[in-house]
């Protein structure tokens, strides 16, 4: 059964800025476009920035300065679990008689996974519980910072020519009187975010104070490179004594050869993002604030909107052969959505993947609402629809059961067809203005989406 489980095997046509192709399952619904939309056609936006270990938020700006990791959680530089700390008693002298010793706390990092520990690497145990431990320095510290102020100081430089060539197009096209008129020639004039008055008439990048110019020599190539020791070949590898391609890659400052330069590696920050149509600019999806929460102010999924529709049970398909599919159409909303099926055109442009041409009734097929209460209720009372048993195999709660009959046009390869459903949705999130006649105008929309189901092989 093509559930969430096998998301591939159903899939709804998005027409964006590019046409994907998804399960309903990763999708969202625009409830003020009335559109289907993706994540590749959404804005995404950062929320929060927060650890997955001890849960400490933190602003965007302090998780910049922190170079997006925690302070106080670390990774296991082998497996890159979560290290713990551990406690142990170690002998140590007295202050005062130096030939006595007493036991005295220390702590140091372990990994339960892997059984990878700070003393591995000859890191000192602490005696306090958090922060204070021992990390590498980067040689190259120096040559990365001079690089990044270098760089920093020509985008910069690219910013205040951008808004020097704006500000000299504007005057250039704003009529001399228009401006006196209403003010706007000192408005012009003003200095921009970012972009100092000095700046923008080529004095300095700085207000005040002149920015001396950093300069940056490229590397040159060493003439003399240091010969491999002799044994290089010959000598026999230790597999634990060498690190992996990808704990190599995790550090990439230091891109440790060696098990004994393995140093842990302070943890990422993860993200809460808000997904934000790009077309209406309304939010589709919003978490709460707090890490600790799992819920979503605003959570627009279009398996709460949309119709799904699921493959049931498939027969032995042959090659120009008739077959009867029997599909599944679940209803999400809570009011009775009338459902239309019917075939592509020959000539359509979203029609590009089918092997097979599909029949299907042109009646309409009517979804009860969902009702939590009478969804696992066995001995509730089937509602009366009047179904057409060639057309609808079973009715339950807000599902149905459906026949199609499909016939494969290609001799080897998967069986994929396509058709169009339409339906109506009422959007009950949008104010209800009455007439002038007093109904209630909140009337249906009609969509059509475009569906494509993969059937699997040709049986033998």
């Amino acid at each position: 059964m093509a559930s969430l489980l096998q998301a591939d095997r159903v899939l709804y046509l998005v027409s964006g800025e590019k046409k994907i192709r998804s399960p309903l399952s990763q999708l969202y619904y625009c409830r003020y476009c009335s559109e289907l939309r993706s994540l590749e056609c959404v804005s995404h936006e950062v929320d929060s920035h927060y650890c997955p270990s001890c849960l400490e938020n933190m602003p965007s700006a302090e998780a910049k300065l922190k170079k997006n990791r925690c302070a106080n959680c670390f990774d296991c530089p082998c497996c890159m679990h979560t290290l713990s700390t551990r406690a142990t008693n170690i002998p140590s002298p007295l202050p005062d008689d130096p030939a006595k010793t007493t036991m005295k706390k220390a702590y140091y990092l372990a990994c339960g996974f892997c059984r990878w520990t700070s003393r591995d690497v000859g890191m000192a145990d602490k005696s306090v519980a958090s922060g204070g431990w021992q990390e590498p320095e980067n040689p190259h510290t120096q040559r990365i910072n001079k690089l990044i102020e270098y760089y920093q100081q020509l985008a910069q430089r690219e910013k205040v020519e951008r808004d020097r060539k704006k500000l000299a197009r504007r005057r250039t096209y704003m009529p001399l009187a228009f401006s006196e008129k209403y003010g706007l020639g000192t408005r012009l004039q003003r200095q921009r975010s970012g972009a100092p008055i000095s700046g923008l008439a080529g004095l300095s990048l700085k207000e005040g104070e002149d920015q001396k110019e950093i300069k940056i020599e490229p590397v040159q190539a060493l003439e003399e490179v240091e010969p491999l020791p002799e044994d290089y070949y010959t000598r026999p590898i230790n597999l634990p004594e060498v690190t992996t391609l990808r704990q190599r890659l995790l550090q990439p400052d230091f891109q440790p050869i060696g098990a004994s330069q393995l140093y842990p590696r302070h943890k990422h920050l993860l993200i809460k993002r808000s997904l934000r149509c790009r077309k209406c600019e309304h939010n589709l999806s919003k978490p709460e604030f707090n890490p600790t929460s799992i819920k979503f102010k605003i959570q627009l999924v279009a398996l709460n909107y949309i119709p799904e529709v699921r493959i049931m049970s498939i027969p032995n398909l042959r090659y120009l052969k008739e077959s009867q599919v029997l599909l599944t159409l679940t209803n999400p909303v809570e009011n009775i959505t009338h459902v239309t099926l019917r075939p592509c055109e020959e000539g359509d442009q979203d029609d590009l993947n089918s092997t097979a041409t599909v029949a299907v009734s042109p009646k309409e097929l009517l979804l009860a609402g969902k009702d939590a209460a009478a969804e696992y209720d066995e001995l509730a009372e089937p509602q009366d629809f009047q179904d057409d048993p060639d057309v609808v195999a079973f009715r339950k709660s807000n599902k149905i059961g459906i026949f199609i009959k499909v016939t494969p046009q290609c001799e080897e390869g998967e069986v994929t067809l396509s058709f169009k459903m339409q339906h109506d949705f009422r959007n009950l999130a949008a104010p209800i203005r009455p007439t002038e006649e007093g109904e209630q105008g909140n009337e249906p929309i009609w969509l059509t989406h475009h569906v494509e189901l993969s059937l699997g092989p040709l049986a033998p």
